[in-house]
């Protein structure tokens, strides 16, 4: 599945007018991972106010091989090469080569290539220096949220994957998403489409993951109330997957992650009262739905 990683804010001011053929669009074929470098790439290049012509010569690669790697066109590009792209635009080493190198083993490049790559680069490509201090405490401060989120519709090993490339774009990012109404919700937005990228789907609706059936309800069932239980939050969740995104996003962090209104307007960025008429308007849904237990007071352990 192929989604945007663009999150909303303020509109941007007019790009610099540049000599020359625009820049294409992203072609459909480039994979969600590999999209998630390439659109910051993208924005800082079109607001550099740089010709591909002055920026090839930085960056030693032709014109024309230069467009079709900000397209997306051709073979995967090499790290080294993406280094030199990202000195010339001032895009920081460490988010841009995590997303870089997730989106090469997603294509099917061996460690071996990637290691090759990365030769005479190492350095920056594992150096976190230069983090903005408010991106930090931001992480910190949604960590769990994020991780709970995510395991709903992602397996143990693929849920801290998609935390920490929504944490890597929100840095290649954080100029925009402190101009945003509302970082929070910034980075809500990013952590939902990936989210969304990795999940698997049925009828173009995301799929139950393991990790989902160990809620608050399961775990304080019986044993002989399990099997009911289970039943139930099947049947609670596939209710819950047809709701649009904002009721969905909430009714994942209420009923199944067993999050308290407060915390969930908190990790949204969205008021109080948004959340809790999104999720009286899900609950109407899922009132014809399936028969609704009440919600929990607090997250699961």
């Amino acid at each position: 599945m192929t989604t945007s990683f663009n999150a909303p804010g303020p509109a941007p001011e007019p790009a610099p007018v540049r000599p020359g053929r625009k820049l294409g669009p992203i072609a459909d074929t480039v994979s969600s991972s590999h999209r998630a470098w390439l659109e910051p790439t993208r924005k800082c290049y079109l607001a550099s106010g740089r010709t591909l012509s002055d920026l090839s010569l930085g960056v030693l690669l032709a014109k024309s091989k230069l467009s079709e790697l900000l397209r997306g066109v051709g073979h995967y590009p090499r790290w080294e090469v993406i280094h030199r792209l990202a000195g010339e635009l001032d895009i920081p080493g460490w988010p841009l080569y995590r997303l870089w190198k997730q989106a090469a083993m997603d294509a099917g490049k061996s460690r071996d290539w990637v290691d090759r790559s990365t030769e005479g680069t190492t350095a920056v490509a594992t150096a976190r220096s230069g983090r903005p201090i408010e991106h930090g405490a931001l992480c910190q401060m949604v960590m769990d949220g994020y991780l709970a989120y995510a395991g709903v519709f992602l397996p143990d090993d693929t849920r801290r994957i998609a935390v920490d490339d929504t944490f890597a774009i929100l840095w290649l990012c954080f100029d925009e998403a402190l101009a945003s109404a509302d970082i929070r919700r910034y980075a809500w937005n990013i952590l939902r489409a990936t989210v969304k990228a990795k999940a698997d789907y049925r009828d173009e609706r995301p799929v139950l993951a393991e990790a989902a059936f160990d809620t608050v309800a399961l775990r304080d069932a019986r044993p002989e109330e399990q099997p009911a239980q289970l039943a139930e939050s099947l049947e609670l969740f596939t209710a819950i997957s047809r709701l649009p995104d904002a009721q969905l996003d909430v009714m994942v962090l209420r009923r199944l992650c067993g999050f308290p209104p407060e915390h969930v307007s908190d990790l949204l960025g969205i008021p109080l009262a948004a959340v809790r008429s999104d999720e009286r308007h899900a609950n109407r849904f899922l009132d014809d739905t399936v028969e609704l237990p009440p919600p929990t007071g607090g997250p699961t352990p």
